[in-house]
């Protein structure tokens, strides 16, 4: 399991308490500093799947009055003097979902990226877009792949599952208008590249995005889900194959240059395509952080969480039996 160092600034006064609440919490070596200017520093160097117990228990602890920082720091290796074998650890041998992902904190840092609309978001876009288009047109699978790897449209959708999941109306319409307006840009550029070009478009790649099955419901799904625990378990390395399985550029492009040439059947196979993959990460995501027990610290933030994390499922849910539906009667 990955280490993470928690530094905690606060109040000389709450030294002893902070410490007290790292040994509890599980804290490996817990140290405390007192400064000249009447705060403290206490360091604790626990294991990933502890520290969100031990920002909840900060936050009781502290309260909203007293002047405090909490900062998580990756930990790459602790060096220690040999003590002999180590007890088993009893919690290795159970097999859970649950605590054994990074505190909310740290992913909500890590996603809010995602949801940022800015001027470097819109150049990835285009550039995905041009990588993307000169990919399917000259069947570059090597092109083709390196436009999936930029994936700029991934981001704002896992950013919106991590709204849900915690309630974050502001992270949830943030990351919808960077959505649209991604999915808008890649569209619009790739409509006005068909309409330049004129079609038909008749590459390999193409036409194998001109139509879905359920074999791409399936995949989408299993990506999605793979994108949150790499997510949640620190394990952004895997977030590049992830890329790659369920991107969403490609299609997008592919639906701009159907509609641009004219071609409005393979232009409907591929806006399918497009559908399948944006509802099946975001309902992936949404079941993954529930498995999780990602949700908001208090008790009133989660009861106000549920009815958007109910209503967003239950819109996922039905949106994924459309579509199942559309490609059992269309043959998409």
């Amino acid at each position: 399991m990955p280490k993470r160092q928690v530094e905690i600034t606060a109040p000389s006064g709450y030294a002893p308490t902070l410490a007290a609440l790292g040994e509890q919490h599980g804290g490996e070596d817990i140290y405390a500093e007192l400064g000249e200017d009447d705060r403290c520093l206490v360091r604790i160097v626990c294991e990933t799947n502890v520290v969100q117990m031990i920002i909840d228990a900060t936050h009781r602890a502290m309260g909203k009055d007293a002047h405090w920082r909490l900062t998580i720091l990756p930990v790459e290796a602790v060096v220690a003097p040999d003590q002999g074998k180590p007890e088993k650890d009893p919690e290795a041998r159970t097999f859970s979902f649950r605590g054994r992902s990074a505190p909310r904190e740290e992913i909500l840092q890590s996603v809010e990226k995602g949801a940022e609309l800015n001027a470097d978001f819109l150049v990835l876009v285009v550039l995905s877009g041009i990588v993307s288009a000169v990919g399917l047109i000259a069947d570059n699978v090597a092109a083709l792949i390196g436009a999936m790897v930029i994936a700029p449209l991934l981001g704002p959708n896992l950013a919106f599952a991590f709204g849900v999941a915690l309630g974050k109306q502001d992270l949830m319409r943030r990351a919808m208008v960077t959505n649209i307006a991604g999915l808008g840009l890649a569209i619009f550029f790739a409509m006005v590249l068909g309409k330049f070009l004129g079609g038909p478009f008749l590459s390999v790649e193409i036409t194998s995005r001109t139509f879905a099955g359920y074999e791409a419901i399936a995949l989408a799904l299993a990506a999605g889900a793979a994108a949150v625990f790499s997510l949640t378990t620190g394990l952004s390395s895997a977030l590049v194959g992830v890329m790659v399985a369920v991107a969403i550029m490609p299609p997008a492009v592919v639906l701009g240059l159907m509609l641009g040439s004219g071609d409005m059947k393979s232009a409907g196979g591929a806006a399918i395509l497009l559908a399948v993959n944006i509802v099946c990460i975001n309902l992936a995501a949404q079941i993954v952080f529930v498995a999780k027990s990602i949700s908001p610290r208090t008790w009133s933030e989660k009861k106000a969480s549920q009815k958007a994390l109910w209503t967003n499922f239950s819109a996922w849910v039905v949106l994924l039996g459309g579509l199942a539906t559309g490609i059992y009667f269309t043959g998409w």
